[in-house]
């Protein structure tokens, strides 16, 4: 795994959470920016997704197997859309909030996936 695009990722979802949960604060539901803001973490993820599997073609290995490391890939790669798909049923602040949490969600989810990919 390359592990600027793993900080990456990590960065932008706690950006988005942040950002979330300042709308949460001011009692503001998900707006059309803080979709374009998921869409943006998705598309990182996704292109985590796509090199981790490529790396595992190469014959890279994950410590703790290939299988968790990518369910755990693809566990990134739904948790924001997931959440952004929960708000859209939410249209309160609690939909922003839902949103921020999701996006903590990847952040942790990341910190797993390095945690898997990396050996020692």
């Amino acid at each position: 795994m390359l592990d600027a695009l793993t900080v990456a990722v990590s960065v932008a979802a706690l950006a988005l959470a942040a950002w979330c949960g300042f709308a949460f604060t001011r009692d503001q539901p998900t707006k059309d920016w803080h979709f374009i803001g998921m869409a943006v973490v998705t598309v990182l993820a996704l292109v985590q997704l796509v090199i981790g599997i490529v790396q595992l073609t190469r014959g890279g290995t994950a410590e703790e197997g290939t299988t968790i490391f990518i369910a755990y890939l693809l566990g990134a790669l739904c948790a924001v859309p997931a959440a952004g798909f929960m708000s859209l049923a939410e249209r309160s602040r609690w939909g922003s909030a839902t949103v921020a949490a999701g996006a903590v969600v990847l952040a942790v989810l990341e910190v797993r996936l390095h945690d898997i990919w990396t050996v020692g």
